[in-house]
């Protein structure tokens, strides 16, 4: 099987950060309850930046850790569930700020699981020898954009961020990935478009058990307890399968590098993988739940952060809306 090289990574977060501590000023909540219950001690909030343009910041840093011509890329993919425009697709606005003038360019919408979505998919493209070489990822979010701030339960969550790699085809590497969706939970997690507005539109919308739901259009709503059954369990599921896939049991593994929903679910995750926690790297407390970009922004600060040598077997893991799993293991 041919595998895959990171070549670069690279992030972006708001300068902006908000506490616990303002977020009881706005809910009934404080940092006693948010900090023990979700890891999360503070977040990056956009404050007149864009999805797009936080994107291209991840990108060139990864482009430059890299050392490539932008001009070499031959395939963009962004991950993203806030995208500034319906269209053109993010992929095309970040192709064209970073001068990849040779990409074609395409957005993936699978929710915080996209960032292992878009990484098989590198993979895949890479596999077939067709004239793409390089693979650039960005997975850029604004959550703020979706989030509920009257909602104590979910409010307190979110993060707005991006994070970008360039990815390499390498013959012989060690590869493995399951990717996945269940569909009969895309009520536990969603985020409803209003209805069409036409001046001959006179009918409701017709029925949907999720639809029809009261909550607000533009709004994030998620179902916590089920949510995290479906992720201590997939994970997990996700990651031991890809492995198989690999060749290598999950103790190999020198670094999962999760997707940042809840530090109760990560640690959950770890235990029913049968490892320690300290092989997870989490960026949590400091960037809360960014979706797609979450396990993106980690991959980077872990490689920044001088702790990841070449050689290295990593996994990658994530779940979300749909609902969508996914794990990947590679050689660093």
């Amino acid at each position: 099987m041919t595998g895959i090289r990171f070549c670069g990574t690279g992030s972006y977060l708001p300068p902006m950060t908000v506490d616990n501590g303002e977020y009881a000023k706005i809910v009934d909540t404080s940092d006693e309850w948010i900090r023990p219950r979700t890891g999360i001690v503070t977040r990056h909030i956009a404050n007149g930046e864009t999805t797009w343009r936080m994107g291209a910041r991840a990108a060139r840093a990864a482009i430059n850790d890299a050392g490539i011509d932008p001009a070499e890329i031959g395939l963009v993919l962004v991950t993203t569930v806030t995208a500034d425009f319906a269209t053109p697709s993010m992929s095309c606005c970040i192709q064209q700020e970073i001068g990849a003038k040779n990409a074609m360019c395409i957005d993936v919408n699978c929710a915080c699981a996209a960032f292992v979505y878009a990484v098989d998919m590198a993979r895949r493209y890479l596999a077939t020898g067709d004239g793409v070489g390089t693979v650039l990822v960005v997975s850029a979010e604004m959550l703020s954009r979706l989030t509920n701030y009257a909602d104590r339960s979910t409010c307190v969550l979110f993060g707005d961020g991006a994070g970008a790699c360039v990815i390499k085809a390498e013959e012989d590497g060690m590869y493995g990935a399951m990717v996945g969706a269940d569909g009969s939970g895309y009520g536990l997690m969603f985020c409803k478009n209003p209805p069409p507005a036409s001046p001959w539109t006179t009918n409701p919308p017709e029925p949907d058990d999720v639809y029809t739901r009261p909550e607000l259009p533009g709004q994030m709503v998620m179902g916590g307890r089920e949510i995290y059954k479906f992720a201590t369990k997939m994970m997990p599921q996700a990651i031991n399968t890809a492995c198989e896939r690999a060749g290598i049991t999950s103790a190999e593994l020198d670094w999962i590098v999760p997707h940042q929903a809840n530090v109760r679910i990560v640690q959950t995750a770890m235990k029913n993988l049968g490892l320690p926690m300290e092989k997870a790297f989490m960026t949590i407390d400091h960037t809360g739940n960014t979706s797609s970009a979450s396990a993106a922004i980690a991959l980077d600060e872990l490689n920044r952060s001088g702790r990841l040598r070449r050689g290295d077997k990593v996994g990658i893991a994530g779940f979300g809306a749909g609902l969508t799993y996914g794990g990947a293991v590679f050689t660093w």
